[in-house]
């Protein structure tokens, strides 16, 4: 590829660099375009525009790739724990035995939460989304650790990403606790962080906790496919609003509160809701035929995605671990049958095939969770539990940059030319 491209403009031609990186699309560097040639690009979604530089997370679409520091999510999920992958997205390695015993000693004793924020909690109403619970907790932690919101100390920074990872879990499952109107569940230390979380959310005082194994695993594959996903809409949202210097748990609390939207977040809850609503494999055919029609509102939902355009490498890992939990808890489940025959259509038939619809991670953790007992509201707060690692390393990231600047997106005006005030009694 050349090192220049040219634009030519009102008969004036402008050279713009060309930058490569490790891997992916070249990109051209238009930095001085609108000082040097007055226009601006316009990219609604910016779906063709690289906002910053990363080191973190790559996904190649066309082929299903997704890297982490250059390891593949489906060797991540088998082999590692999360703590090993939060140490890679925060560290940039995998880390030593010394290294990762000493990472998760240090999450490990910050997963309690200051105790005020019990009656924190209970300033919501009982039936209060946990996402909405989520983000005014979160939110809230800046008032409540006041010695790790320096972003220009890197100690305190660091000291900020440990607290946000550790705490995640237990305030998620304070949210869960709190809609039942059951007491909050404190962590121990000599459970792992997703056996933790588990206790924390199904175990009472009443009598000991057993960890299944299955489910933990489970937990744990699922924390890990959702830990980062490069520059999605959330981690974007963390990045812009720590661009202006705000606190690192305001920035995350603007995370959570992107990632509540259905297009985002809440897409495995929608592609549970489609198969409870097909019912049985049966009706599979009737589903499709209205999914073709173009005058059918009926949308499939967990079929494909805006960046995989093959397959999601995720999906794969996910529908194994979602036979393992239900063989495991002797579970016959109408809705798996009908999600696994409808993956086997769709992998065959041309109309999907063409349109690139393969199933996506979201087609099957919605399963997944359901059979282990999350009430669909708290599938958005597990996405943002997991995803806290990813926008933690993000927002480290862009905070180390030199090139750092506030974000500022420009705009096609289409509105009212300048015009003159005119009076009320004129009007």
């Amino acid at each position: 590829m050349a090192d220049k491209a040219k634009l030519s403009l009102d008969g004036k031609e402008f050279e713009y660099d060309m930058i490569s990186g490790s891997v992916g699309p070249d990109v051209i560097d238009i930095r001085k375009l609108y000082g040097e040639a007055g226009v601006f690009t316009y990219d609604p979604g910016f779906t063709s525009t690289a906002a910053c530089q990363s080191q973190i997370t790559y996904i190649d679409g066309d082929a299903g790739i997704l890297l982490h520091r250059g390891y593949p999510i489906e060797q991540l999920a088998e082999n590692s724990t999360f703590m090993e992958v939060c140490y890679l997205l925060l560290n940039g390695e995998l880390p030593t035995g010394d290294e990762l015993a000493k990472f998760t000693y240090t999450i490990t004793r910050h997963t309690m939460l200051h105790e005020q924020l019990a009656t924190f909690y209970r300033g919501f109403r009982r039936d209060a989304h946990p996402m909405a619970v989520m983000c005014g907790v979160v939110g809230a932690l800046s008032a409540f650790y006041h010695d790790s919101t320096d972003i220009t100390d890197p100690k305190q920074r660091m000291i900020a990403s440990h607290r946000l990872i550790a705490k995640m879990p237990t305030i998620a499952a304070m949210a869960y606790k709190y809609t039942l109107g059951q007491p909050f569940m404190y962590p121990q230390n000599n459970l792992s962080y997703t056996g933790n979380f588990l206790r924390m959310t199904f175990g009472v005082p009443a009598e000991p906790y057993e960890v299944n194994p299955v489910i933990e695993r489970a937990m744990r594959r699922i924390f890990i496919l959702h830990a980062d996903h490069e520059q999605n809409a959330s981690t974007s949202t963390v990045r812009l609003a720590g661009s202006s210097g705000a606190n690192p748990f305001a920035c995350i609390a603007a995370g959570i509160a992107c990632l509540w939207g259905p297009a985002h977040g809440g897409a495995n809850e929608a592609a549970l809701n489609m198969l409870r609503e097909i019912g049985t494999p049966a009706n599979i055919p009737k589903y499709i035929a209205r999914a073709k029609d173009k005058n059918d509102p009926f949308l499939l939902m967990g079929f494909g995605h805006r960046v995989y355009k093959n397959f999601d490498p995720r999906a794969k890992v996910m529908q194994a671990t979602a036979e393992e939990v239900l063989k495991e808890l002797g579970i016959s489940d109408p809705v798996l049958d009908t999600a696994q025959e409808l993956a086997a259509i769709a992998l065959k038939d041309d109309y999907f095939i063409e349109k690139k619809l393969y199933p996506n991670v979201d087609f099957y953790s919605g399963v997944i969770l359901s059979a282990i007992g999350f009430p669909t509201d708290m599938f958005t707060a597990l996405f943002a539990l997991a995803r806290t690692v990813g926008w933690v390393a993000q927002w480290n990231e862009m905070i180390s940059d030199p090139e750092q600047k506030i974000g500022r997106p420009r705009q096609l005006y289409t509105g009212p030319v300048q015009r003159d005030y005119v009076p009320v009694d004129q009007r």
